[in-house]
């Protein structure tokens, strides 16, 4: 039931549509303001107001941009409060009347640090209090306005594009297959109860947290749920009985986008828009300095190399006796191999026709976006267990990094469209996920590093130098720019 408000407001906008992008505005910055935040359905009437944008057809990266701005405005001055009022946030109206928040709020942030910001911005209901916390705490400016607007480039996607694509859908004659729908509410349920779980009551997926701990007392009420439960669990000493819930967390909710994001792009012309603007973008950016830099990183994600990264890797680690860390890797390049042909092969989805000698195979999704993101994720994970955790995440950061660069590099050689990018990463993304989680039961002891691994990265290193230096002159004149 839409309150009578919000209808008022929704009918009082469609008929002045040209007051559509300062309503999102506005609906973003009184959402990430740390006091009307609270009180305001915010994301109700953004998903309105989105689905309205949609329906007039505004373009999407100005419907972007005008929702970046307002939470980027709203936590730059809910920071500039927490300063201001340091030592007597919980003594502000309506903050007093919400006394439990100031300290949830206080003791996210000293869990999380700086990345607080970036995380809390998804994080239910003390989503606008953060910044006023890390405010009080004296963050420094630049590195908060760093966290604030990096933090809104992912935000608005998520949080406005599902409304505008439904009001483009409304907006169309569009007439979905049969599977399309139930793909879609299986998908989105999946990822709404990883969201409810993991962002709006922040019961965590670790080893002892509220979740984790209620799964298991669940699953050991039947046998053969104990079973499974059991079976996958490592069995290190230090971890002994930590079941992989992360993982199939991130296999589950990244396959779930894969499929959602897939639908949209391959059933519908919803995301037609984003497609073409990219392209657009990305021709206009092409210059003779930059060409050899995209095509070195592009050179960098073909098959090739990515198969002989997992190669040596699988080798080295079975020489060194980790049987099932090795098999694991090369499962891991198997599966990534036939999933890429399978879609390709299946969609059919036509690349760009924007350079002399585009690939034969099909565009969607990416085979380097995905191959990329399974290598890279993988090895950040691998490093990341036989480290700390509060310095995990580090690796996932550096390890993102090849996975940008090699999409950058995609789209602007203009051989992918930007959805077949962002596919490539969502599934691998799952593929490692899933690959990590069957890892799980078999991680029994650390994986020590020694000079095998160091010689199979030196051979590794070698093979690139010898791929990159023999495909060279032909990438050149396969990436070049077609003549208008």
């Amino acid at each position: 039931m839409i309150p009578e408000w919000l209808q008022s407001l929704t009918d009082w906008l469609a008929t002045n549509p040209g007051w559509l992008s300062a309503a999102l505005f506005l609906t973003a910055f009184l959402e990430s303001l740390a006091f009307a935040g609270i009180l305001i359905p915010g994301v109700a009437i953004l998903f309105a107001v989105a689905v309205l944008a949609g329906q007039v057809a505004i373009p999407v990266a100005e419907v972007l941009l005008w929702a970046g701005a307002g939470a980027v405005a709203g936590d730059g001055i809910s920071f500039a409060l927490g300063r201001l009022f340091q030592g007597r946030l919980d003594r502000l109206w309506p903050l007093n009347r919400f006394p439990g928040f100031i300290g949830k709020g206080e003791a996210f942030f000293h869990r999380h640090g700086g990345k607080s910001v970036v995380i809390g911005r998804f994080v239910g209901p003390i989503r606008p209090i953060i910044p006023l916390i890390a405010g009080a705490f004296l963050m420094p400016w630049r590195r908060f306005l760093a966290f604030n607007l990096s933090s809104a480039v992912a935000w608005a996607p998520v949080y406005v594009l599902p409304g505008y694509l439904v009001g483009s859908a409304l907006a169309s004659e569009f007439e979905p297959p049969a599977h399309f729908y139930p793909v879609i509410a299986i998908s989105a349920a999946i990822l709404l109860v990883i969201y409810l779980l993991l962002f709006r009551f922040q019961l965590g997926l670790g080893h002892g947290s509220q979740l984790y701990l209620w799964l298991s007392r669940l699953t050991a009420r039947y046998d053969s749920t104990h079973r499974f439960w059991r079976l996958y669990t490592s069995q290190r000493p230090a971890q002994a009985g930590e079941f992989p819930l992360p993982s199939l967390s991130l296999a589950l909710g990244a396959g779930a986008l894969f499929m959602i994001w897939g639908q949209l792009a391959i059933a519908t012309q919803l995301l037609a828009p984003f497609d073409e603007l990219t392209l657009q973008w990305f021709s206009q950016l092409r210059t003779p300095l930059l060409d050899p830099v995209m095509i070195l990183l592009t050179l960098l994600g073909d098959p090739p190399v990515l198969l002989a990264a997992a190669a040596l890797s699988a080798l080295a680690l079975y020489f060194r006796g980790y049987y099932a860390a090795a098999i694991h890797v090369a499962g891991a390049a198997l599966l990534t191999t036939v999933l890429v042909w399978g879609f390709k092969y299946l969609t059919a989805i036509p690349r760009p026709d924007v350079v002399f000698g585009p690939p034969d195979s099909g565009a969607f999704p990416s085979g380097h976006a995905t191959g990329v993101t399974v290598l890279s994720t993988l090895a950040a994970s691998f490093i990341a267990r036989e480290s700390r955790n509060i310095r995990r995440w580090r690796y996932y950061l550096l390890f993102s990094i090849p996975i940008i660069l090699g999409a950058l590099s995609r789209l602007y050689l203009g051989v992918h469209w930007f959805t077949d990018v962002v596919a490539g990463v969502f599934l691998g993304l799952s593929i490692c996920g899933f690959v990590r989680a069957s890892y799980s039961r078999y991680d029994n002891v650390p994986l020590a590093r020694d000079g095998t691994l160091l010689i199979a990265g030196w051979g590794w290193l070698a093979f690139v130098a010898w791929y990159v230096t023999t495909q060279w002159s032909n990438a050149v004149v396969l990436y070049s720019v077609t003549a208008p």
